[in-house]
């Protein structure tokens, strides 16, 4: 390491135990601190890691989390940036943080940003690629999905070597040919049919000749079996699938991975893929199936995921929300618990919830009303917009407090003991904090 590179990580460790010790935070601007004296700095790091880069839309956060579980059952020693803080500066901070051995390259798993993989791919040859899905997210930020995928290989390019693991039902990851070696993860717990996507779903044209496409079966939003009954045009085949569902609840579920049996303690099909994910890396890396099932027994949160908060006598959800596709993922998925509960939806729009909330309309919040919710309850910066969507899809009466440092006391009124808390990524810090300051939870949150 140079003399430059060791002064920017000396200013960025002192910045970042200021800010831990006294403020209780330091996710990024030790990163930013370190990246302004040492703009090359992630160079100098790389050499001692092997490093693989889990992005997409959704799932990025959880993903890496079951990751480094799988991942522990083999290596004693696995960096990752728990609090999802995946831009270049909070790369830095991860890596100016850890704790370096001395014996060889260890393993880091890294969350990343889309737009920021070439920022670290500059430096860093990853030994290997997670693509996890691409969804239409802050179109303001990152366009259309096509765009974001262009971004995605940017980086890409940089490290050719680099085996890409897919999620196979996205047809957009096989959509272009890559030097780089691939591994493609799905669903194959259907028997097939010839059914087409809804009219407003995005990603259904035929790479190669712009027809619809068809499906076999459909998972959710664009993922599925897809097939172009013109072109022929197909999904790739998958080396890692989902070969049955068993169970589904809020809290947990179970399925089947190439016929072996696993459960997660979190609710939702949408995660089920994240932990395929998980199961394709840790199998690439030589993890066995018996060793990946221990690790998934861990019912251990991660921040804003179905992460539950005792607050008094109510047992509070709290789930990120930030696009359409996965906002009626967790509708989905809230509406399979058969106990009453009340709904509570918390929007901001700043530049990390993205600043266009346009995307609250292809949410299908009128499927809320199947469950006779007995009360919901409207929040954050933009409350005018949430409740606005609600009354619309058939909402009458939300209680609405603009104030999230009152949404805690608000939530201990409501009439039910389960709360269900959907809220953008600024509103969960939010919160969050609130509810640690009132001895609710610890502030901060490891993966």
């Amino acid at each position: 390491m140079s003399i430059r590179s060791s002064v920017a990580t000396a200013a960025g460790k002192s910045s970042y135990w200021f800010l831990h010790n006294f403020l209780h935070g330091g996710s990024s601007l030790p990163g930013k601190i370190t990246t302004a004296i040492d703009p090359h700095i992630l160079r100098a790091f790389g050499t001692k890691y092997d490093v693989v880069i889990i992005t997409g839309t959704n799932g990025k956060t959880l993903t890496t989390a079951l990751s480094v579980r799988v991942l522990k059952q083999k290596y004693s020693d696995v960096l990752t940036n728990p609090t999802g803080s995946n831009m270049e500066q909070g790369i830095v901070t991860t890596f100016i943080t850890a704790h370096h051995s001395k014996n060889g390259k260890q393993l880091a798993i890294l969350e990343v940003d889309e737009a920021n993989i070439v920022k670290v791919t500059e430096y860093i040859k990853p030994i290997a690629f997670i693509f996890t899905n691409l969804f239409r997210d802050q179109m303001d930020r990152y366009g259309e999905i096509y765009t974001t995928y262009d971004k995605i290989l940017a980086g890409v390019k940089k490290a050719p070597e680099a085996t890409i693991i897919a999620n196979g039902d996205a047809q957009i990851f096989h959509s272009k040919k890559l030097p780089n070696p691939m591994i493609f993860f799905g669903f194959d717990h259907e028997e097939n049919h010839d059914i087409k996507a809804p009219a407003n779903t995005d990603g259904v044209l035929c790479p190669q000749c712009n027809h619809i496409l068809h499906y076999h079966f459909i998972t959710y939003g664009n993922l599925g079996s897809y097939f172009c009954p013109n072109c022929g045009f197909e999904r790739p085949e998958l080396t890692y699938k989902v070969t049955n569902i068993t169970k589904l609840t809020p809290t947990s579920s179970t399925f089947e991975i190439n016929h072996h049996a696993y459960t997660i303690q979190i609710g939702g099909m949408y995660n089920i893929y994240n932990a395929l994910a998980a199961y394709a890396l840790g199998s690439f890396l030589g993890v066995t199936p018996d060793q990946i099932g221990k690790a998934f027994e861990s019912d251990k949160k991660v921040f804003g995921r179905q992460e539950m908060i005792q607050v008094e006598d109510k047992q509070v959800t709290l789930i990120l929300v930030k696009n359409p596709v996965g906002l009626n993922q967790v509708i989905d998925m809230i509406l399979t618990d058969d106990q009453p509960f009340s709904f509570v939806g918390l929007l901001n729009a700043n530049y990390a919830d993205g600043i266009d909330t346009s995307w609250i309309w292809d949410g299908n919040f009128e499927k809320l009303q199947e469950h006779a919710i007995p009360q919901f309850m409207t929040g954050g910066e933009r409350y005018k917009d949430i409740t606005f969507r609600l009354r619309v899809a058939g909402v009458p009466n939300p209680i609405i407090e603009p104030d999230i440092s009152k949404i805690a006391a608000k939530i201990k009124e409501l009439p039910t003991t389960k709360v269900y808390v959907l809220a953008t990524y600024t509103a969960v810090l939010q919160l969050r904090k609130q509810l640690a300051e009132q001895g609710y939870i610890k502030e901060g949150m490891d993966a």
